[in-house]
């Protein structure tokens, strides 16, 4: 099986780790195995602590959960072989995001910080691991983030039509895919899941909010989403990236949202996610006819119907209809990036990330 390798990544949802086994042809994906792997309960509790709390929290907080998650990014990788029916000679390498933990670009000093030790990985399931995608890039002046745009303009690009790939995580980003020769531009617009399932997990003590059937029972607060909209992060210019450090419920606390009706907030949490993705599409690729949509947020209808109603002239699709599962996207594209790196050739690009030049992504870890 040439040509083999496995994607891992664990978003700002923290909820566990997508894996594939993907094959990659001149410009198509072949997926022969997926699987989701659950963080411990535990283990999301602490990061979710880490996370909300930097400043409380330790080397030695730190130290362990590197640990933890990478053996947690370690049997995914094993699961997803089994399910595949592979052993570690049938993969070229697999490649690991991490757990993103902190994320600030915009520091004097810039860093993101991914945790999931790499070596556990590649000892343990005997297959190189590349990991540590975010560094190369920051190094070179970029924002380190997103990372998928290559991945997606290598994949979905048209010659004649325009095309925007929206990832809805915890955070939601956009890939700007002019047609032929157009420039890619792609930047994180802000919160996709991240404020819906905080504010669902507080309220009705639930990881998520099951097709946004919560949502469709409120009512959107005009003035909440006036204040939520006036954040400076909605009008910085490209390149930008955002995580958990900004979109919380802090944030969401700063604004007053605990003094309306929850299943309301709910409701104008789920607008604010459509519009300011909407609001982003129209001021930078006004010419988009065609949205396909990746990512857990894909899954919520009553998201999608606000996004198709902000954008009337669009057709919003999930990327099923472009070839690719939404559930896989991300993951098949760290694997994508892993060939990238054993291949010698560069990850990133500038037009979306702001650095200086192309580079290499990943550090090589041997088994």
């Amino acid at each position: 099986m040439a040509n083999h390798y496995i994607g891992l990544i664990s978003g700002t949802s923290m909820d566990g780790i997508d894996a594939v086994v993907a094959s990659f042809g001149e410009a198509s994906t072949e997926l022969h195995a997926t699987l989701s792997h659950p963080y411990p309960a535990q283990l999301r509790n602490e990061l979710l602590h880490a996370v909300n709390n930097p400043a409380d929290c330790s080397v030695d907080e730190i130290g362990p959960l590197d640990r933890w998650v990478g053996e947690c990014f370690r049997d995914a990788a094993l699961g997803v072989m089994d399910e595949a029916g592979v052993s570690a000679d049938a993969i070229e390498a697999i490649g690991s995001h991490g757990q993103t933990v902190r994320h600030q670009p915009d520091a004097a000093r810039p860093f993101s910080i991914q945790i999931g030790d790499p070596s556990i990985i590649a000892q343990d399931t005997g297959v190189t691991t590349v990991a540590d995608f975010r560094r190369a890039d920051i190094a070179a002046g970029g924002q380190g983030a997103p990372l998928v745009p290559p991945f997606h303009q290598w994949l979905f690009a048209s010659a004649d039509k325009s095309r925007v790939i929206l990832n809805i995580g915890g955070i939601a980003n956009v890939t700007i895919l002019g047609a032929g020769d157009a420039p890619v531009t792609g930047f994180d617009t802000g919160p996709g899941n991240t404020l819906l399932d905080r504010w669902t997990a507080m309220h009705r003590q639930e990881a998520f909010d099951r097709g946004g059937a919560w949502a469709a029972t409120g009512t959107v607060i005009e003035e909440l989403l006036e204040t939520l909209l006036s954040y400076g992060y909605f009008d910085r210019q490209p390149p930008k990236s955002t995580g958990l450090e900004e979109f919380n419920l802090e944030w969401l606390t700063l604004r007053d949202a605990q003094d309306y009706e929850p299943r309301d907030v709910q409701a104008t949490l789920c607008e604010l996610t459509a519009q300011t993705i909407a609001d982003d599409i129209k001021r930078y690729a006004p010419e988009t006819r065609e949205l396909f949509v990746c990512g857990g947020g894909a899954h919520n209808g009553e998201l999608l119907r606000r996004l198709a109603r902000n954008l009337p002239e669009t057709v919003v699709e999930t990327t099923a209809v472009a070839g690719l599962d939404p559930d896989w996207v991300e993951a098949a594209a760290f694997a994508w990036l892993a060939m990238r790196r054993m291949n010698n050739q560069p990850g990133n690009l500038p037009s979306v990330t702001g650095a200086s030049r192309k580079v290499m992504l990943g550090a090589i870890h041997s088994p």
